[in-house]
């Protein structure tokens, strides 16, 4: 089999260039070439030996962007089209996939999680799981996965006109969940500790409005919800206290929506859970609805590309720019690798 450059997490703290030989094509499947990888904090967490669902060794990658090469007989793409992979690889007869939810699929293989992914010069994926770009950019069809997820989580908690949200975590995905919560028409805050990256989320989310995660955190959240809490709540810090202290937040009748996740048991105080008939929700992937989601609100000049991404490396640096950034976030919300 023909090799190709990959880059490979071999254990928790090391990242490598290798070379690697690229996988027989199935008939079912489309061989396409990279053209760009998002980098996201599954990434960061897999580098650092915090993702529960991962052995190693693993070629990371699943925010990715990519060109046609080769296409079986009469698949609807051609060599030369450039594609957004949908990561998700579903089963696709599990009940989870039956109801139309294959983002949760019961034997779900993720790229880059479950089985390697497109931090690569090439790889194999289904059919199925190739999206038009639609007339996007490539850096912008590498960054629809992640924004996908946002959206997918706004749906998971019907957030509608109106509505007072709160999402706690001004990274890269709840800035997808803010981007879209903002176009259903709700009234978005967001909370974080690091001042600089929570006003540059409120002003790429134009019109969301910043609340600092410190001692007056509780009291500027009754201040502004008139002390009835949110409609909506959306956990996106990865952290186990912030996850445990949104609970509160929650208005009666409300929705606690769960998009990140922690390797940790998440508890919380029934009588106040109850008495709130409140909805927990987890908000798992994304769907291709969400990807035409996002995509729809590119063309419709909703996102603001240039400030998203701020980061850039390519296949021969980014073993050494990946472990980097994992400890300097400062000014960092989207770093792309190029592979060209």
């Amino acid at each position: 089999m023909p090799l190709m450059n990959s880059v490979v997490c071999p254990r928790p703290g090391e990242l490598e260039l290798r070379r690697i030989a690229r996988p027989v094509r199935a008939d079912t499947e489309v061989r396409v070439r990279i053209r760009r990888v998002g980098i996201c904090g599954t990434d960061f967490h897999i580098f650092e030996g915090k993702h529960p669902y991962l052995s190693y060794p693993r070629i990371i990658g699943h925010e990715l962007a990519a060109e046609v090469i080769e296409a079986p007989t009469g698949s609807a793409y051609s060599p030369g089209e450039h594609v957004i992979i949908n990561p998700y690889l579903s089963c696709g007869a599990c009940r989870a996939c039956r109801a139309g939810k294959p983002n949760c699929c019961t034997s779900i293989a993720v790229l880059g999680v479950h089985r390697d992914g497109g931090m690569c010069e090439e790889i194999c994926v289904p059919e199925g799981n190739l999206v038009p770009s639609s007339g996007l950019s490539l850096d912008a069809c590498a960054t629809v996965e992640f924004l996908a997820i946002g959206a997918h989580a706004v749906r998971r908690g019907e957030v509608g006109a109106g509505d007072l949200v709160l999402i706690a975590g001004a990274g890269p995905i709840g800035l997808g969940v803010a981007i879209f919560a903002r176009l259903a028409g709700a009234t978005v805050f967001i909370l974080d500790l690091d001042a600089a990256r929570l006003t540059e989320a409120c002003a790429i989310a134009e019109g969301c409005q910043p609340i600092a995660a410190d001692a007056a955190a509780d009291a500027a959240i009754r201040d502004v919800t008139d002390g009835d809490g949110f409609e909506a709540v959306f956990d996106a810090t990865g952290n186990l206290a912030s996850i445990q202290a949104g609970f509160a937040r929650v208005a009666h009748g409300g929705r606690y929506v769960l998009v990140s996740v922690v390797n940790e048991m998440v508890t919380f105080s029934d009588p106040e859970f109850h008495k709130r008939e409140m909805a927990l929700i987890g908000s798992r992937n994304a769907t291709s609805a969400d990807f035409a989601t996002v995509i729809a609100a590119y063309n419709a000049g909703h996102i603001p590309l240039d400030r998203i991404i701020t980061h850039r490396s390519d296949l021969a640096r980014v073993a050494e720019d990946l472990p980097r950034w994992s400890r300097e976030k400062t000014g960092l919300i989207k770093a792309l690798v190029s592979i060209d």
